[in-house]
């Protein structure tokens, strides 16, 4: 580490996590109001997660300062609380890029830095992860350690308790820290449990114990015996005083709570905890949104915000909405239809703000439930409630839907149950990037019988496809982008849409374009752009993925060339279903040409220039056209 500047930050000295070591605990202290500093200070430009962030600054720079990063694993499940992990480790100098096109991303990227040591998004991956690293780390007669930070609304999720119950099973070293900012557990009990156990796993302590149990297990005949005893009269004294029941269950120790706050206490836990065998899990309990006030008051809304003024924390004065989003949009027909129609039950997956749904749990508790972090447990609870004669609306990010996908095909479709999904931020989301990205729900859901699939050229068409699936009478599902709405007036009532019918919004000669949600607006405006350049384009707003309107088959064969768009990968969407559909009709002599997202993941970016960069705006569209003409 460089000589100290007095004239210098702390933060601007710290170029690894070896450079913490020579820190002082006070030092450390004033190293972690200056992180938190950085952090408001970009997030309020770049948008992020804020709050996840805030609220592990001490776990960060604890886990740092006693393990050896990255020859010990750190896994950071789901990924929003690693900003601080990412300035202490060598990407101070471009954090300002963050989820910025061409910067580092908002979450933890093996590609990106070696002290990354698996790629997050998504949440509950960690323990699971870790318990293979740990293993691989036995085979290869590795004794770095491993060490898995996940929060306690990621453990609401199965697969964290498959990845517990594996781990406690092959007793691999493996560290878990439990990021517990529910703050559901009194001070008193946790102050009282925190001395008990770091007094019992402490290196002296487990010393002593295991020279104990050695003579113990010496003594002829009786030996097991007593040890056997010991060790039930020793689980029932700790679990009987501190919420490790569980986790020593799964086999393993149990560490906690600690005040996840005192860099003192978390140092000296993690100490120890280094030092034992086997599975150990640290429960440390912190403030989500620790340290910025509007955070802290409000840590819902702060999970992940855009730019916002540092003061007051309210959005710039130039980014106010002029229309309202699609998720408000959504919110709002909830709530409406639900008043009108009792079998409507609302279903999220920990999002109730994220997907509109806030109100309706307010106003019908009854009929609605978050789920937590369990989008399967979520459909197949639909799929019961659907055996009953309800209505329950799935309201899940593309993204996330995907958890869930065997349990839409075997539990919803093959029974043919009215579930309805609201598929919300349908195709670029922008920063969060390719973890969140929902470009692949077209082709995950258009092959798999009795689905509907629809899209919204706008935010009134939501309406009206939301009340069209209530009708259905089986699996529907609606897919729309993330964002404001274009600002269209909304209709007094709503209009059931017939299943597969399009809307043919401009004629043309040249050529038609078929555009499907997102897409229907640039299309629009690509169409107009280039009739000043006497090229006549029709475009059809197909509003549904499957069916497909058979009436596409005269539209294609009277233009004669057909440009596809959509929001979604190419394979397997929108245009590989107009394909089949023109190959099954027979139709010849039709040229088509399909845009789409490419077949990679993308990367984080603005949504304007990720659609520009992958030829979905109008100028994209225009140049598709162009190439379908020949010119």
């Amino acid at each position: 580490m460089t000589p100290a500047d007095p004239e210098k930050k702390l933060l601007d000295r710290i170029d690894s996590p070896a450079d913490l070591k020579a820190l002082a605990i006070e030092d450390l202290e004033t190293l972690s109001k200056e992180i938190r500093q950085t952090i408001v200070e970009t997030v309020s430009k770049t948008g992020g997660h804020l709050a996840p962030s805030l609220g592990v600054v001490e776990l960060t720079l604890a886990l740092h300062y006693v393990f050896d990063a990255p020859k010990d694993k750190i896994i950071w499940d789901v990924g929003h609380q690693a900003y601080a992990h990412k300035l202490l480790t060598g990407r101070r100098d471009r954090f300002h890029t963050l989820r910025t096109y061409g910067g580092i991303s908002g979450f933890p990227k093996r590609a990106e830095s070696p002290f990354d040591t698996f790629d997050t998004g998504h949440s509950s991956t960690s323990i699971s992860a870790g318990a293979g690293i740990s293993t691989a780390k036995a085979l290869k007669g590795d004794k770095s350690k491993v060490i898995a930070v996940i929060g306690d609304g990621s453990m609401t999720a199965g697969m964290a308790f498959e990845g517990l119950n594996q781990a406690g099973h092959n007793g691999k070293d493996l560290i878990v820290v439990l990021n517990d900012n529910a703050m559901s557990i009194s001070p008193n009990v946790g102050a009282f449990s925190s001395f008990l156990s770091r007094k019992m796993t402490g290196r002296r302590f487990v010393n002593f114990k295991k020279e104990l149990e050695n003579f113990v297990k010496s003594i002829p005949g009786v030996g097991e015996n007593i040890l056997s005893w010991v060790r039930r009269s020793e689980d029932s004294f700790i679990t009987f005083f501190t919420p490790g029941m569980l986790f020593e269950a799964f086999k393993f120790k149990y560490i906690g709570p600690i005040q996840g706050h005192r860099l003192d206490l978390l140092i000296e836990a993690f100490s120890n905890a280094r030092y034992l065998d086997g599975p150990v899990l640290v429960h440390a309990l912190t403030v989500k949104g620790k340290g910025y006030p509007p955070a802290e008051k409000d840590p819902c809304h702060y999970h992940g915000v855009g730019s916002f003024e540092i003061p007051t924390g309210s959005p710039p004065e130039g980014n106010k909405k002029s229309a309202p989003s699609y998720t408000e949009i959504f919110g709002s027909t909830m709530m409406d239809l639900g008043k009108k129609d009792d079998k409507i039950f609302a279903i999220t997956a920990a999002m109730p703000e994220g997907t509109g749904l806030n109100d309706f749990g307010t106003a019908y508790p009854d009929r609605f439930l978050d789920a937590g972090i369990a989008e399967q447990h979520a459909v197949t609870f639909a799929a019961g409630l659907a055996t009953e004669g309800f209505k329950p609306v799935v309201a899940i990010y593309s993204t996330f839907l995907q958890r869930a996908y065997d349990q839409i095909i075997h539990d919803v479709c093959l029974p043919n149950l009215h579930v309805v999904f609201a598929i919300d931020r349908g195709g670029l989301v922008g920063e969060d990037g390719p973890t969140h990205h929902g470009q692949f729900d077209l082709t995950y859901l258009r092959g798999l019988p009795n689905m509907t699939i629809m899209a919204p050229k706008d935010e009134d068409e939501l309406r009206h496809m939301l009340y069209t699936a209530l009708q259905l009478g089986g699996p529907a599902a609606i897919r729309y982008p993330r964002g404001k709405g274009l600002g269209v007036p909304l209709a007094l009532e709503y209009e059931a849409i017939p299943p597969g019918k399009s809307e043919t919004l401009r004629q043309g000669t040249d050529l038609v374009i078929f555009a499907l949600g997102s897409m229907v607006a640039p299309s629009l405006d690509a169409a107009a752009r280039l009739e000043t350049e006497g090229i006549s384009a029709g475009v059809v707003n197909c509003r549904f993925a499957k069916p497909l309107d058979t009436g596409l088959v005269d539209l294609a064969s009277s233009a004669g060339r057909v440009l596809v768009v959509e929001e979604n990968i190419r394979r397997g969407g929108l245009g590989g279903g107009v394909l089949e559909l023109l190959n099954d009709s027979g139709i010849e002599g039709v040229r088509v040409k399909r845009l789409g997202l490419p077949d990679r993941f993308v990367e984080q970016g603005a949504i304007d220039l990720l659609r520009e960069k992958c030829g979905l705006d109008a100028a994209g569209i225009m140049r598709g056209a162009k190439e379908l003409l020949g010119r």
